[in-house]
C-alpha cells in the first residue's frame, strides 16, 4: 500500500504542476492530498489523517476551485512554457531532489527506541494545545495563516478581475 500511495502522490504531483488547465490541476492536487492522508491512516495517526482530509482535501481544495470558478473560465488553458524555462525548472527540481535524497540517505534511521509502545495523544490534550494561546499553543499561528489565506484569495480575485476588464 505504501508504494501504491507513494506512486499516486508522485504521479498526481507531476500532473498538478504540468497540467495546462487550472481546474484539472486543482483536482490533481485533491488526489495528492487524499493519498497523503492515507499515509497518516497507515501510520495510525487518525487525528492527522482526519485533519488532512477535512482541512486540506475538503476545505483548501474547495476554496481553490471556488476561486478558480470565480476568476477564470473553466476551459482556460495556460500558455506553453518555453524550453529554456522548462529546462531550468527541471534542473532546479533535480538539484532539490538530489539534495533531499542525499540528506535522507545520510541520516541514521537505526536509532534505539524504548521497548514501550507509544500511544497516541488523547483528543483532549490535542484540543487544548490547539486552543491554547500561551507557550506551545497554536491559536496565533492558526489565525495568522487563515488571514494570510484570505488575503491571498482576495488578491488573486482582484488581480484576475483587473485582467479581464
Amino acid at each position: 500500500m505504501f508504494y501504491l500511495f507513494a506512486s499516486i502522490i508522485v504521479i498526481f504531483s507531476i500532473l498538478t504542476v504540468t497540467s495546462r488547465r487550472i481546474l484539472r490541476s486543482a483536482v490533481f492536487l485533491l488526489f495528492v492530498l487524499i493519498a497523503t492522508s492515507a499515509f497518516y491512516f497507515m501510520l495510525r495517526y487518525t487525528f492527522l489523517a482526519a485533519a488532512q482530509l477535512a482541512l486540506y482535501a475538503g476545505g483548501i481544495v474547495v476554496l481553490i476551485i471556488f476561486s478558480i470558478l470565480l476568476t477564470s473560465h473553466i476551459s482556460e488553458r495556460f500558455k506553453q512554457i518555453e524550453f529554456k524555462k522548462a529546462f531550468f525548472s527541471a534542473l532546479v527540481a533535480a538539484i532539490g531532489a538530489a539534495l533531499s535524497i542525499y540528506t535522507i540517505l545520510q541520516f541514521d534511521f537505526n536509532q534505539k527506541f524504548p521497548e514501550t509502545e507509544t500511544a497516541e495523544l488523547p483528543m483532549k490534550d490535542i484540543g487544548l494545545s490547539l486552543m491554547n494561546y500561551g507557550e506551545g499553543g497554536f491559536v496565533l499561528p492558526f489565525e495568522v495563516i487563515s488571514i494570510l489565506l484570505l488575503a491571498a484569495m482576495f488578491g488573486a480575485i482582484v488581480i484576475a478581475k483587473k485582467k479581464k476588464d
